[in-house]
This record gives C-alpha cells, sequence and structure tokens, in this order.
C-alpha cells in the first residue's frame, strides 16, 4: 500500500490572520470578499506566503480595494510575475459596497483585513471588518478582560 504524501498546497482553510486587529480596533461589521488575484498571486497563496497584518481598505470610484496586503512572488515563476503589495481589488455586492463606502466615509472608521482564507470551493477569500480604532484606556481594559478570563478558567477549573 501506498503512503499518502501531504502536499505543500493549502486548498482550503486558513492561509493568513491579523491577530492585532480585534485588539487595535472595534469591529462591529464583518464581510467576506473574494479578491481579484492573478495566477501567481494565488499559488503563492496555497504556499501560504502572505501577510495582512498591515492591510486596510480603500476607496477608488466606488470600488472597494484592499492595500498593503502583502503576497510574496511565487519562486517557479515563468515569465509573469506580480507586485508583492499591489492594490487588489475587493468582489463584493453593491449593496454591501454602498453600505462600507457610507461607512467609511464617517470619522475614525476603517477597513481591516481580518482573515484571509480558501473557501469549501478553493476560492481565495477575505474577511474584512468596519472598525474604529481603539484609544489606549480600551486596550488596556481588552488586556484586563483577556486576563481575567484566564484566571477565571484557572479557578473553575481547580
Amino acid at each position: 500500500m501506498a503512503k499518502k504524501v501531504k502536499s505543500d498546497f493549502i486548498s482550503t482553510g486558513p492561509v493568513a490572520n491579523n491577530r492585532r486587529a480585534h485588539f487595535d480596533y472595534e469591529i462591529s461589521e464583518k464581510y467576506v470578499a473574494g479578491l481579484e488575484l492573478t495566477g501567481t498571486e494565488v499559488k503563492s497563496l496555497r504556499l501560504g506566503h502572505a501577510n495582512i497584518n498591515d492591510a486596510y481598505g480603500i476607496e477608488k470610484d466606488g470600488e472597494l480595494f484592499i492595500s498593503n496586503m502583502f503576497i510574496a512572488e511565487y519562486s517557479n515563476k515563468g515569465y509573469a510575475s506580480h507586485a508583492e503589495k499591489r492594490d487588489r481589488k475587493l468582489l463584493l455586492k453593491k449593496k454591501e459596497i454602498n453600505q462600507i463606502i457610507g461607512e467609511l466615509s464617517r470619522k475614525g472608521y476603517t477597513l481591516v483585513a481580518i482573515r484571509l482564507f480558501f473557501n469549501d470551493q478553493g476560492r481565495a477569500k477575505l474577511e474584512v471588518g468596519l472598525g474604529r480604532g481603539k484609544k489606549l484606556y480600551d486596550k488596556r481594559e481588552t488586556i484586563k478582560d483577556r486576563d481575567w478570563k484566564i484566571q477565571k478558567a484557572r479557578l473553575m477549573a481547580n
């Protein structure tokens, strides 16, 4: 019987997470958006070579783009390649786009990348959230709550 060889490719599941999104921003709404990508970008994502920690959403001509999202160059590329930090178009329904643009026009709101993953059909999706930046005292409160939950779990276990 032949041994199963694990592939390095990610067919479904998470590629990258932005762990600081919930710490730095108070996320009010989340959306799952498709991405307009080139072939080498998808191949690089399947290898897990992406970083969305500094990614944010911008609006250009009534369309939404994700800016500052890093996708490494694909190592086995031929003549085709891509820029590592280019603006990539977010694919959402028109109603959702208008709703997000309306919220972005309000002071203090920003579109933050939360998680990059492949769905069940193998398509790259980006979960974005409408967030308002937290102040320093809000961050301290988040740390306090998290520490209290850990301490409470330890007490309940004993």
